[in-house]
């Protein structure tokens, strides 16, 4: 008969021999399965599922949030005393390729079954090593400010506790997963200003329990309803500022938690431990702002103080340590042990049931099953960064449970979450900053009044004494004097009673500058008090200025989102090019924000561009483009795109700035929908001379190189080259261009090979040569061809008879444009590009190209020599 007990945190021994991979092996970034059919050592492995992994510890995310898989591990415990005797004659039901990241599951002895994940560690893997490819990634990423959990899961009895809640006090070696994470979190942190805090828990019978506090032992769960997020209020957080503490704190917690001894595991787990760990980050804040106030009495106080709210990062690790699914004939469970695997395989079921749903993209997940499922909410399918390690057991007596394990991992693996950054201003810290020093003010101004009447008070029964002393001596002179003859006393009484009215008269004097000094203090004290009272003011001020500056990126949200939809409507009518576009694919790349009316609506409707133009401002618009958001920043300059398709708001664009910001977002955005949508805009204001020199005097053609080069998208590829081959229309600009990359860009972009991006490349190559056929007729320019010295000229004449009509038509002019210098001829002839412009002036389907051909090689006389010499005739 099982007997339940209190478990002392040891969980089941497990070897600690070196791992057989590096330390560093990559995880693999494809998740499925492959059956194999074993037939004289030949196999077939058939893939069903894969998909890209994201990157662990990822930079900072964008609001909106970022995909991420859940990653799986699967971990072999070794053979137990118990098996090694049962099954010394029987081999394992596992055969781990660790460094495939396969597992084969052997189902006889003909045939088995091959499953991968994204890493596979054997039984000699270290705890060092497990915590490295499972947890740190994730503990990395709460310290980014992203939530992050950390899961094992399996049979009873295979190391799942091991793995998680090992203390490892006799081997530092055998620390386990929240041991080496609190110890990388407490490195991280800044002890002035970050603070780190733990809750432990168990679910036990479908009740939470607080490990920290065994009283409280039905802990509810709250859900907010506005974000959907759960918490735990009731539950005990303590603030951790050392390692000791925390391993103090997990000692007690598994002190308390529930274990019993089975036929599978003396000291099986009878509920799911859970550990939160809350983590709080403060980050430099991005403004300040200078407060300076002048006093009613003409003296000027400044007080220039940071008014910046502090920003906060908040995040959550949850370590959650399953309790062991097991099967009631073989772990020998009845009585209330009984009751107990009942309630841990239900939740368990629930856990799975949510996991098939989120992994075939199920309308319904039943989280509510079992408060386990609502705990786990944000773990799979929510915004954490999820890792998940299953743990089996090579025994062939468990192959089901191992089967099961294995299905629980793969299907797992299929679960999608969407990472968010927790960040939020601290504007309590800044109202306690402001609060302190309104408080020191006070004290200080309370101290100086204070002195100031003592002094007075001082000064006041100084005065007094000498008048009484002054009259104490002159009455007892006149009664000395009266003695003495009158004559000589006369005299001196006079000079006495001219120095008493002396004394009294600068005491007098005294006593009135005190007052003065009492009414200036005084004045000074109203002058800080009103300050302090503007100080309180602008303090609501800037509170309400921030709700409502809120409130007013929530309308814009709300209208570029409105504006996408009607655009999503209408842009299927509208099949043509506006007039003036460089791109007529441009409405592709921005079909979410623009949408062109039917013109039979053209006098009952505006277009949707057109009405966000006129309610919310050009210059709105455009400080959107620097939104910290990134969806934001997409629908901003979507629209700004659409706008400069319109050569009557070009101008206004470039004097509001729009330019500037354009370049600027192709600097340094790193989303590739906004570096094409940015592309398209200038190419579309490059249409314009006066933006062309703007463009240039900015840098516009070292960032487009720049794109170009980094660039693998077909689509930002063609704006990219639209946009420098306007550049190369313009005759001012050939020398710059070409020194600042301008041609090497184009000639780079080459190596995608889409047709749409070489149409590109050949319309700027054809207007830079015929730029430069113009000067040197003009006779502004002598020297060779540029394209010749940046190797345009081995291109165009493998292009010249490109099957797309648009390529083949911008090579052939750009042939006759550089043919037309007599310095380029050599060039062409060595080139084989003199057969190319025969063949022009003979099978050009367009009569004016042809006839430029033939102008073109009659009109040189080294052309037509070679001509001669190879027996062609015109």
């Amino acid at each position: 008969m099982a007997s339940s007990g209190v478990r002392n945190g040891v969980g089941p021994r497990m070897s600690a021999k070196p791992d057989r991979q590096g330390a560093g092996a990559t995880p693999k970034t494809a998740a499925g399965k492959h059956r194999v059919s074993s037939a004289g050592g030949a196999g077939a492995y058939r893939r069903t599922s894969s998909g890209p992994l994201p990157a662990a510890a990822g930079g900072r995310a964008a609001s909106d949030g970022v995909s991420s898989r859940v990653r799986v591990a699967v971990r072999l415990r070794p053979r137990n005393a118990e098996e090694l005797a049962a099954d010394a004659d029987f081999g394992d039901c596992v055969e781990l390729q660790p460094e495939l990241k396969r597992l084969r599951l052997r189902k006889n002895n003909w045939e088995s079954e091959t499953y991968e994940f994204d890493e596979v560690l054997t039984d000699f893997s270290s705890q060092k090593r497990v915590y490295e490819v499972v947890a740190k990634p994730v503990v990395e990423s709460v310290m980014e400010g992203y939530n992050g959990t950390v899961m094992a899961y399996g049979q009873t009895g295979t190391g799942k506790t091991f793995t998680l809640g090992r203390l490892g006090e006799e081997d530092t070696a055998a620390r386990g997963i929240m041991v080496r994470a609190m110890e990388d979190i407490l490195a991280d942190i800044t002890p002035g200003t970050d603070s780190v805090s733990v809750s432990y828990l168990q679910l036990y019978m479908e009740m939470i329990q607080d490990l920290l506090d065994p009283v409280n032992d039905n802990i509810a769960i709250v859900e907010d309803p506005r974000t959907g997020d759960v918490s735990l209020p009731g539950a005990t957080v303590v603030e951790v500022r050392d390692q000791k503490s925390f391993v103090d704190l997990l000692r007690v917690g598994e002190a308390h938690r529930v274990a019993a001894n089975t036929k599978l595991n003396t000291e099986s787990s009878r509920s799911h431990a859970i550990l939160m760990v809350n983590v709080r980050r403060s980050v430099k804040g991005r403004t300040e702002m200078d407060v300076s106030i002048s006093g009613e009495n003409g003296l000027s106080s400044s007080l220039v103080g940071s008014l910046r709210p502090p920003i906060v990062r908040k995040s959550k690790l949850v370590v959650v340590d399953l309790a062991g699914s097991e099967r009631i004939d073989k772990s020998g469970s009845e009585g209330h042990t009984l009751e107990e695997a009942k309630s841990i395989n239900l939740s368990l079921s629930a856990l799975g049931k949510c996991i098939n749903a989120l992994a075939e993209s199920s309308p319904h997940v039943p989280v509510r099953d079992s408060k386990l499922t609502r705990l786990l909410k944000d773990s799979f399918g929510g915004t954490a960064r999820t890792s998940l390690v299953v743990t089996i057991g090579p025994s062939p007596r468990h192959r089901g449970e191992t089967t099961s394990t294995i299905m629980f991992g793969q299907r797992a693996m299929k679960v999608e979450n969407m990472v968010k950054l927790k960040e939020e201003f601290d504007y309590k810290s800044l109202c306690r900053k402001l609060d302190i020093e309104l408080d020191k003010l006070i004290a200080e101004n309370e101290r100086q009044r204070k002195h100031f009447d003592d002094e007075v008070e001082r000064i006041r029964a100084e005065a007094q004494c000498r008048i009484a002393e002054a009259e104490r001596e002159c009455k007892i002179t006149l009664e000395n004097k009266e003695a003495e003859s009158t004559s000589n006393d006369t005299g001196e009484v006079h000079n006495l009673l001219q120095n008493e009215k002396m004394l009294r008269q600068s005491a007098e004097d005294e006593a009135s500058d005190l007052k003065n000094q009492i009414s200036h203090w005084k004045k000074l004290e109203a002058t800080a008090t009103a300050e302090i009272i503007k100080l309180q003011k602008m303090l609501d001020a800037e509170a309400s200025q921030k709700e409502k500056l809120e409130e007013e990126i929530g309308v814009l949200r709300s209208q570029l989102l409105q504006m996408s939809m009607e655009a999503d409507e209408t842009r299927s009518l509208d099949k043509g090019d506006g007039p003036g576009k460089i791109f007529p694919g441009l409405d592709s790349l921005v079909s979410q924000t623009r949408g062109s009316q039917p013109r039979e609506q053209d006098n009952g409707q505006k277009q949707p561009i057109a009405k966000l133009f006129e309610q919310v401002g050009l210059q709105k618009i455009l400080s959107l483009l620097e939104s910290e958001e990134p969806d934001v920043r997409v629908h901003a300059v979507k629209v700004v795109a659409n706008l400069a398709a319109e050569e009557a708001n070009q101008e206004k664009i470039v004097e509001a700035g729009g330019l500037t910001s354009l370049l600027m977002l192709l600097r340094s955005s790193e989303d590739e929908t906004i570096r094409r949508v940015a592309a398209g805009a200038i190419a579309n204001l490059a249409m314009n001379e006066t933006n062309q020199d703007l463009i240039m005097a900015q840098g516009g053609v070292t960032l487009l190189s720049m794109t170009a080069s980094d660039a693998e998208d077909p689509q930002t590829l063609r704006m990219v080259a639209g946009a420098i081959a306007n550049l190369c229309g313009n005759d001012k600009l050939q020398t710059r261009l070409r020194v600042e990359g301008g041609i090497k860009a184009l000639l780079g972009m080459v190596r995608c090979g889409h047709p749409d991006v070489l149409a590109q490349v050949a319309r700027g190559i054809a207007n830079f040569a015929k730029c430069e056929s113009r000067a040197a007729t003009q006779g502004n320019k002598m020297g060779k061809s540029l394209l010749i010295d940046d190797g345009a000229l081995p291109w165009i004449v493998k292009n010249a008879n490109n099957e797309a009509a648009p390529i083949r038509r911008h090579i052939e002019l750009a042939l006759c444009h550089l043919a037309q210098h007599e310095v380029n001829s050599k060039d062409i002839i060595n080139e084989g590009a003199l057969w190319e412009l025969v063949r022009i002036s003979r099978d050009c389907s367009r009569e004016d190209i042809r006839n430029l051909a033939y102008r073109t090689l009659t009109s040189s006389p080294t052309l037509e020599a070679e001509m001669r010499r190879l027996g062609i005739k015109m």
